[in-house]
C-alpha cells in the first residue's frame, strides 16, 4: 500500500455547496479535512482507528446521527 495518496472525496458529495470531507493516506496516517476550508486544518487517525471507524459505519453504529 502506498505511503501517501491524493485527497479523495466521497462519491456521495454533491459539489454544489454541500458539506463534504476529503481523506487521504499520508506518512502512515489517515488525514481528514473539510473540503470547503482546506487550509483550516485536519484531523489525523491511525490506520487502526480509521479501520475501526469504517467498520462501525458499515454496521450502522452512527445511523442515529443522520438527519432527514
Amino acid at each position: 500500500m502506498p505511503d501517501s495518496t491524493g485527497w479523495i472525496m466521497s462519491s456521495r458529495s454533491t459539489g454544489n455547496g454541500g458539506s463534504c470531507v476529503e481523506a487521504r493516506r499520508h506518512e502512515g496516517w489517515i488525514e481528514v479535512r473539510n473540503s470547503k476550508n482546506r487550509s483550516g486544518g485536519l484531523v489525523r487517525f491511525t490506520t487502526e482507528e480509521w479501520d475501526s471507524f469504517l467498520f462501525g459505519a458499515r454496521r450502522g453504529e452512527f445511523d442515529q446521527l443522520l438527519t432527514d
